[in-house]
Order: structure tokens, then sequence, then C-alpha cells
């Protein structure tokens, strides 16, 4: 079982304390989605959780106690852009502290444990084609000896990113505006030696050496845990999404980085209903079990292929 800790909430920012404390009991509960009464129990002891993978804007909170997950394997998502205020308006200063975080982070656990995120790529009035090509610059030319890799996308606007970013004056995203903001990212990533890749992107961008990219990766995770995996692709995911299966531990409009673009939060509201929910000692993250609420537990094993190989 590979773990996603988590696309729906910024964990390793928020809740690092709750996910200790669940990885000491062995198990948690993650309410379904969709069908809001429905609760699953998971496993995650080392036996069958092949690998977590953590999606963060800041991992520091977490860092203090990387030695408990020592019998786990695990590689980190860290988006880094070049936004302001604006639009991430509660995430740490990114010369000041996300920077530094990011280089002791590699330094921590290895530079092929920690991704380089940059996206959702936005244009308006502020950040421009050439405000983007200065910040992608910049920040590659200190990130280049603490990671192999960078994923960008271009901006998805749902209805309810529509909402949240409508005083921000987005503005369409062209084919040809793709095309050049991805021969310019490109350049520099070569530049710098990483490898880039898109994200969930319909687009095609391989003349300028950028492939479709998988956040839960098959290969990364089988050269982080030296084994095979028996995986398919996750068609809980979107048709361009490469990721395979995985179990998202996470819980929707909980996530306080209160970035507008943002497809996890409805509104800033209901994450501050949900956050004071928040029980470290509950198995459940942000919410209360009801009498409503129906607990079953899901079948979870370790998915690595155990078979012996002469290749």
């Amino acid at each position: 079982m590979i773990l996603s800790v988590s696309r729906r909430t910024d964990i390793p920012n928020y809740y690092s304390d709750w996910f200790y404390e669940r990885i000491k009991d062995g198990y948690l509960y993650v309410r379904n989605p969709i069908n809001i009464h429905q609760i699953s129990k998971i496993n995650i002891n080392p036996d069958v959780v092949d690998c977590i993978v953590f999606w963060t804007k800041n991992p520091m909170p977490m860092m203090k106690r990387l030695d408990e997950l020592n019998k786990y394997k695990y590689y980190f998502q860290f988006t880094l852009t070049g936004y302001g205020k604006d639009i991430e308006p509660n995430v740490p200063h990114k010369k000041n502290n996300m920077i530094s975080t990011f280089i002791e982070l590699s330094n921590k656990i290895g530079k092929n444990k920690v991704i380089w995120r940059y996206d959702p790529i936005l244009i308006n009035d502020t950040y421009t084609l050439e405000y983007h090509e200065k910040a992608f610059k910049q920040i590659a030319e200190q990130l280049h000896l603490y990671t192999n890799k960078v994923v960008i996308s271009f901006i998805d606007l749902y209805t309810k990113t529509q909402r949240n970013t409508k005083d921000l004056s987005i503005k369409d995203i062209s084919s040809s505006s793709m095309h050049e903001i991805a021969g310019i990212f490109s350049n520099i990533a070569k530049q710098y030696n990483l490898k880039i890749e898109s994200c969930a992107e319909k687009v095609e961008l391989s003349q300028y050496g950028i492939s479709h990219g998988s956040c839960i990766d098959k290969i990364t995770i089988e050269d982080i845990i030296g084994s095979k995996l028996i995986c398919d692709k996750d068609k809980n995911q979107r048709i361009e999404c490469g990721c395979v299966e995985s179990i998202d531990i996470g819980t929707y409009n909980t996530c306080k980085n209160g970035c507008k673009y943002c497809y996890a939060n409805f509104n800033d509201n209901k994450v501050i209903e949900n956050s004071k929910l928040f029980d470290i000692n509950s198995p459940l993250l942000c919410s209360t079990i009801s009498e409503k609420d129906v607990i079953n537990e899901r079948n979870v094993k370790s998915i690595r292929d155990n078979q012996l190989s002469l290749f």
C-alpha cells in the first residue's frame, strides 16, 4: 500500500503531530468524501505501508520528528513557487524561510526524496510570463543541488477555484503560452541539470524535454524502496494523471495555507469550522464520529513484488 499524506490538506505543515500519533497507534480512520458516513479503518504498520508520499508547502513542523519514520520509506512533494501573500497567504516567506527548509530537508533524507513542485502556474498582471521566468530561475539556482526533479502544471479553474480567485484577474493560458513557458522552463532546468515533468496536463510538451509525470510515481517509489511494485494506475484520479494507486488519509477543507488556487478547500469559513474539530488523539482528522457513521476495516496489503528475478 502507498499512503498519500495528502492531496487533500497539508498534513506535514498543520497536522504532523496527529500523524505521528497515528504511526504510534498503527492505524487511522479516513472518512469517505463522497459517502460521508462511511469511515475506513486503515492499518498503517510498516509491514503493509510500502511508501509514504508527503505533499506540503512547509515540512518544517514535521522535520524534528523524522526519526520516528525510520521503519518507513517515504518522499516529499514540496511545492515552492514565486507567489506572494496575495496567492499563498499563510505560506512562510520563500527566500527567508522555505528555500532553507527545502535544503535542510534534502540534507536530512537525500535529494532523491525531495521533489520540487512549481505549480500551478497562473498568469495575471502581477504574475506575468516574465515574472515566472525570473522566479523559476532564481529558485532553480538555489535548489538544484538538493533535488533531482521539478514538476510543473498550469492552473485548472474549477468552479470553486474560480470563486476563490475572482479578485485576481487570472488570464486564460493559451496553448501557445503554455508552449512558451515550457520552452523557457525547460532551458532553465537543463542549465541546472534538473529533470522536468508536467503534472496531469493534456498538453504535449515532449519537444521541450518535458514528459508527462506521476506524483505518486512507480519508478520513484521502486528506486526508494529497492523493490518492484505490483500496482495499477489510480482510477480515482483524472485521466491525465499518471499516479499509481494509493490511499489518501487527508480531509478536504482543513488546509490552512489559504492558497487561492486550491481545489481542496471550498472556502475559508469551512476550513475554520473543520479545524476547530482537530483532536491530536482522534484517529479521524478534523472530524468527530457520529451515531450515523459506519466504520469498516479496509483490507490493505503490501504491493511489493517479492518474486525472485534473474534480471
